[in-house]
């Protein structure tokens, strides 16, 4: 058993606002590595991610979560 990232809360999130990951990628300069790790659902720094709760006035936990893994 293992952990790993899910950012399903994110891209859901930006659904709800009518906004895009290429938006959110450009307004806070996050590079396109970065979004890929993201839609991997792999780790990335948490500097990226607090810059994200900030830009959509959100808390951590409401972009991402840890999951259990069977591996």
């Amino acid at each position: 058993m293992g952990m790993k990232m899910s950012y399903k809360k994110l891209w859901i999130m930006l659904v709800e606002r009518d906004s895009s990951v290429a938006e959110l990628r450009k307004e806070l300069n996050i590079a396109t590595g970065t979004m890929t790790k993201m839609r991997k659902n792999e780790e990335v720094a948490l500097s990226v991610l607090l810059r994200i709760c900030e830009y959509l006035d959100c808390n951590i936990g409401d972009i991402c979560d840890a999951v259990k893994t069977d591996d």
